[in-house]
């Protein structure tokens, strides 16, 4: 399990900028002294000298201040962390990850019931919202999306309309390449905000 938000900036301010930017697909920009990362398409800023996470487009700005209890985290253990590997291309479902109990009890389930429920019957809401997010289809499902919260964590939501039989679901994949990258619970908060971005 990753340590908390002191301890992942401390970890990331010791390490090479060069291995960080090749490893997280970022890039540094010294002018402002900060990684730029790409998530959801929009670029965040992150300073490990200020300790500042920044963004100046509006979807950054629900990521960073709504949802900031998630991102904040899977941010700065996302860049500590990650790894210079391809994606694996086999998609696993949550409970399947080491550790993937987290995602099956408690406050840990993630919400996806409510996604289900918002875009049900609005599929075309539901890739609207994906565009937003510089989503792409995924081919799955009645309609899926393949989101890039962090450029080598791809996150596949597919969403299943309802019919006479059954209520509509989403579901959630990873790329099993995921645990490489991050700790159990932060590919936890990396699947919440991404739901949650939804």
């Amino acid at each position: 399990m990753a340590g908390g938000t002191e301890s992942a900036w401390t970890t990331l301010g010791k390490l090479p900028r060069e291995e960080v930017c090749r490893n997280a697909d970022a890039r540094f920009v010294p002018s402002a002294d900060s990684y730029a990362l790409s998530c959801f398409g929009q670029e965040i800023l992150v300073c490990p000298a200020r300790r500042e996470i920044t963004s100046f487009s509006p979807i950054s700005a629900t990521l960073l201040n709504r949802f900031r209890y998630f991102s904040e985290l899977s941010i700065l253990w996302y860049l500590a962390g990650a790894r210079d590997i391809p994606f694996s291309g086999k998609l696993i479902r949550p409970s399947d990850l080491k550790a993937g109990q987290i995602f099956t009890v408690g406050s840990h389930v993630l919400p996806l019931d409510k996604l289900a429920r918002k875009y049900g019957d609005d599929v075309e809401g539901f890739l609207a919202r994906g565009r937003d997010l510089c989503g792409e289809n995924a081919g799955l499902g009645d309609a899926s999306l393949r989101l890039l919260p962090f450029p080598r964590v791809p996150v596949i939501i597919v969403l299943w309309r309802a019919c006479e039989e059954f209520n509509a679901r989403t579901d959630l994949l990873f790329d099993s390449s995921c645990q490489l990258h991050l700790p159990p619970d932060i590919v936890w908060a990396t699947a919440m905000i991404s739901v949650l971005m939804m």
